[in-house]
């Protein structure tokens, strides 16, 4: 198996051996849900000035139920990104293995 390299090698690493994004997949979850926070926040402090009180009510309904959702969304496409990459980070562990085993 190739050694770990530096965050700055694996991002320039041509051949693709090292992956970078299970390294900054946090940091993407934690930005995601900061703008998606923020557009949430704008859809309703926007709602509250237009001074209708059943828009307002709806958007105080709505705008969280669509956090949650859009968070969940994030998440899991996240969780799959990370869940291939260990696979294939895997696989290699794997097929290693069997060429030290059997070098035919």
């Amino acid at each position: 198996m190739t050694q770990k390299k530096s965050f700055i090698e694996s991002l320039f690493d041509f051949s693709f051996s090292n992956f970078v994004a299970i390294r900054v997949i946090g940091v993407l979850y934690i930005i995601s849900i900061a703008f998606t926070s923020l557009v949430c926040l704008g859809i309703i402090f926007g709602t509250l000035t237009s001074g209708d009180i059943g828009r307002i009510i709806g958007t105080l309904i709505v705008t969280p139920l669509g956090w949650i959702f859009y968070v969940i969304l994030i998440r899991i496409g996240l969780e799959s990104l990370a869940a291939a990459i260990k696979t294939s980070e895997n696989t290699a562990q794997m097929l290693e293995i069997m060429r030290k085993q059997n070098p035919y």
